[in-house]
């Protein structure tokens, strides 16, 4: 019997089903087992922080060699950030919202087609349905007002659709200040247990403090379809340091 069980794990493991462990076993809630290829060398792991709004945040979803590439790649374009006008659907200055930034094409070269393969495979949203990846810089005193990412218009609904879901991805750490705050969450947010490593901004909701290779995934829409108030949100001032990071909104058909 001893001689077939270990015949029959040797099989398991030529033939890939079956793993041996390396190293510290992740967090619960690991979907290792269910990433893509380029990410099987890499400990990610989710954690759901609300349900109200659908927030849940991917550790360690991009390399740091993938963040210091959509760095480099933004930075001869940065301009400062404006909003989408919900008249007009163009883009326009505003005091909500101070940091800088540009947008990467889609598909721009084989690290970004990468990257989006990945957030098609963890959202289950078409990269077909996604804007290009919108890279913005915060410095010090920077910061976005409480906002929601759907359209309250038609004219900004004409290409794709409402906004469905946005994934952030946090590109650098933030030593102080910069957290992602939801402040209409339904979550006892001082119950979580970085509460006293928020900024005042970020304790009022429930946040995610910027952690450099994370990703934060948000619902704007609700499983029924309907636009989600819940998802309001912001990007808190940064109080030291610096905060990058990019954005990629998926809609609910194609984007072109």
């Amino acid at each position: 019997m001893l001689l077939l069980m270990s015949l029959l794990l040797l099989i398991l493991l030529a033939v890939g089903l079956l793993g041996v462990p390396s190293g510290i076993a992740p967090p619960e809630g690991d979907i290792t087992l269910r990433l893509p290829k380029d990410l099987l060398e890499m400990p990610v792991w989710t954690e759901t922080i609300s349900w109200q709004p659908r927030a849940s945040v991917f550790h360690n979803f991009l390399s740091s060699e993938e963040c210091d590439h959509l760095i480099r790649l933004a930075q001869p374009n940065m301009k400062r950030s404006a909003v989408v006008d919900n008249q007009t659907g163009k883009s326009k200055d505003s005091r909500v919202r101070t940091s800088s930034g540009t947008f990467l094409r889609r598909g721009q070269d084989e690290i970004i087609s990468r990257i989006e393969e990945r957030i098609a495979k963890f959202t289950f949203i078409p990269k077909e349905h996604g804007e290009g990846l919108q890279v913005l810089h915060y410095e010090v005193g920077q910061k976005y007002d409480a906002h929601h990412d759907y359209f309250h218009d038609k004219v900004n609904t004409k290409n794709g659709g409402q906004r469905v879901a946005t994934v952030l991805m946090y590109l650098s750490d933030v030593e102080e200040g910069g957290e992602t705050v939801f402040p209409s969450a339904k979550v006892n947010s001082s119950s979580v247990p970085w509460w006293d490593e928020l900024s005042e901004c970020g304790k009022k909701g429930v946040s995610v403090k910027p952690r450099k290779g994370d990703a934060l995934l948000f619902w704007s829409m609700s499983p029924d379809a309907e636009l989600d108030p819940f998802s309001l949100h912001g990007g808190c001032p940064v109080i030291k340091g610096n905060k990058w990071s990019a954005t990629k909104w998926m809609h609910l058909r194609e984007y072109v």
